[in-house]
């Protein structure tokens, strides 16, 4: 009975697992029966663990389902929700999914009632019908050869190897799709094989002491003297320019501003790893340099701390909470010393809670005037929360529905809502971006703007208004996968910044990845820069995009998972250097 319960509570998990995905993508699981066995014997090893520990059936039972389904529906809403899966990692950020969840209308669906029902009978069958307990020799055989399998079980779960060769990637819609590939491989098993994702292990080939003796020829070039501008970083929640995409049909000029300041700086695509959620993927990479990231534990390199190195004071601002993304205790690991959030600063302004653009952009003129009244070089990035979805579908919080796209009957009602609030967001988020940038073009102090965004906005569950809109997210494509993960970017700069490094810093910049846009910066303004960025340059000229979901590289302006065999050797050499970089601090000595 045990057995068979351990099999029904890993059907209900495959089913949850589907998510927003067809039914017949099961399929799978009987033409490829490993990844069904993969999924099933961890369940299995679980509940007799249980019944070898407590010696009661019902009890084992309760814990294991009580376990698995958890997981499972934690699976099942963040697919929906935000078509991205459970993950390992997941699980230390519970404070900020259940935040989070608060702003998503969580719902009992029928597949999800129908799991329940069945989880409830197979608790009332064991209460009445299987009562018997397992006594203390067999509890004790049946623990030890439990963790025995486990342990054995342990490296075929965490295989790259296997995690390669078992998936049906030919029965999915989109194979390039990483939560697709997710899926591909059951609930259970990915979820459990994504544990090597969270713990960072050394890449293929790694020799730390030839690594670190080529990286000693690298050293940190300091900026110069005379050449040292202001920096200001901004990542834009969920914005990018639909123009490209030719829809939605706009009734007011929502990218005036952004146009703008395209024509009057440096601008191009920044591809990134994510879609709809994740931010701080696109925030770290781009502080770091990595195109994977560790789990920031302790103090991790990055180039705050090689401003900070160079005399720069280092600050932020997000006008979130300071739990969310672990941000409070991260940020200070990246080497930012001062970071301002909702308990620390813009409480008292917005009544605690989140800060909209209205707050966020005259706060941040006033923390750059404070920082360089003494002409102390300032580096600061800031994230905005403004353009965080879900977005409302049934009342604008921007004007009326209709004023910022136009209400033809295209849409549907609820779309048309989250259309006008996502775009009249952008509009609101441009209007304040013109007063920065209009305090800034008169200010004597050089400076330079770096924007950006983090990811594509949610358009409704399940993709629903993008596929309304016709956008092509087809991964299999290379028109799909640039849709689906790219965003744009700008470097502006000052008359005073232009004037001291004798640049214009204009013109249309390449595609990258979010790793790269601090060394494209640098090399705008003719620094060499740390010595990590010094020992990548080869690496963004051939290879300028890196997506670490499908891992898919552009190489030679193709997207390919192929890459020539000197470009293989160079990301082999990225992966070593960055895994170097992610393992041992070398900024001990900043103040």
């Amino acid at each position: 009975m045990i057995l068979l319960s351990g099999l029904g509570i890993t059907l209900c998990s495959l089913w949850l697992g589907l998510g927003p995905y067809e039914f017949r993508l099961a399929e799978g699981y009987v033409v490829y029966p490993l990844i069904f066995f993969l999924n099933l014997f961890p369940v299995l090893l679980l509940i007799l663990l249980f019944y070898g520990i407590t010696g009661r059936s019902g009890l084992s039972f309760g814990l294991t389902s009580g376990i698995v389904i958890a997981l499972s529906l934690g699976d099942y809403y963040k697919l929906m929700f935000r078509n991205d899966p459970l993950m390992f990692a997941d699980l230390f950020l519970l404070k900020e999914a259940g935040n989070m969840a608060g702003k998503y209308q969580l719902f009992i669906s029928k597949r999800i009632a129908i799991v329940i029902f069945f989880i409830a009978i197979g608790a009332l069958f064991f209460h009445f019908f299987v009562r018997g307990t397992l006594p203390k020799k067999g509890r004790v055989i049946l623990t030890s050869v439990g963790m025995i399998s486990a342990a054995l079980l342990s490296p075929v779960i965490l295989s790259v190897d296997t995690y390669n060769r078992t998936a049906y990637y030919d029965l999915l819609p989109s194979r390039l799709s990483a939560t697709q590939q997710y899926i591909a491989h059951g609930s259970i098993y990915p979820f459990l094989h994504s544990i090597s994702d969270a713990i960072m292990m050394p890449p293929r080939g790694y020799d730390e002491q030839k690594v670190k003796n080529t990286l000693a020829q690298y050293v940190d070039q300091d900026i110069p003297e005379d050449q040292k501008v202001n920096i200001i970083g901004i990542m834009l929640e969920a914005y990018n320019d639909f123009t490209k995409f030719g829809v939605p049909e706009l009734a007011t000029d929502v990218y005036e501003v952004w146009h703008a300041l395209e024509d009057e700086g440096y601008s191009g695509d920044l591809l990134t790893n994510i879609f709809a959620g994740g931010t701080v993927n696109t925030e770290r990479c781009f502080l770091t340099g990595f195109s994977s990231l560790p789990n920031f534990r302790g103090p991790t390199n990055s180039y705050v701390w090689y401003f900070r190195s160079q005399g720069y004071q280092t600050e932020g601002m997000h006008p979130c909470f300071d739990w969310f993304y672990n941000r409070l205790n991260i940020n200070e690991y990246l080497g930012f010393q001062n970071y301002y959030f909702v308990e620390n600063y813009f409480g008292e302004l917005t009544g605690n809670d989140v800060g909209m653009d209205r707050i966020f952009f005259p706060e941040l003129i006033k923390s750059y005037q404070a920082a360089t009244t003494d002409g102390t070089p300032y580096f600061n990035f800031s994230i905005t929360y403004q353009g965080h979805g879900p977005y409302n579908n049934d009342i604008c919080w921007w004007g009326n529905k209709g004023d910022f796209v136009k209400d033809d009957g295209t849409y549907t009602e609820e779309q048309q809502y989250i259309l006008d609030n996502y775009f009249g967001s952008i509009y609101d988020t441009n209007q304040h971006l013109k007063e920065l940038t209009d305090y800034l073009r008169k200010d004597d102090a050089p400076v330079i703007l770096i924007l950006f965004g983090d990811h594509n906005p949610w358009m409704g569950d399940g993709n629903s208004v993008y596929d309304a809109m016709g956008i092509n997210f087809d991964l299999s494509t290379p028109e799909g996968f640039y849709n689906y993960y790219s965003t744009r970017y700008i470097i502006w700069a000052n008359d005073a910044a232009k004037a001291k490094l004798g640049t214009d810093l204009t013109g249309e910049g390449p595609t990258i990845s979010p790793n790269y846009l601090m060394q494209e910066l640098f090399d705008l303004c003719g620094w060499d820069g740390p010595a990590s960025m010094r020992a990548l340059r080869e690496v963004k000229a051939q290879i300028p995009v890196i997506n670490i979901p499908t891992q898919l590289y552009v190489e030679k302006n193709i997207v390919t998972d192929t890459l020539s065999d000197h470009g293989q050797a160079l990301i082999d050499r990225y992966n070593s250097f960055q895994y170097y970089y992610q393992k041992h601090f070398l900024y001990t000595n900043t103040k």
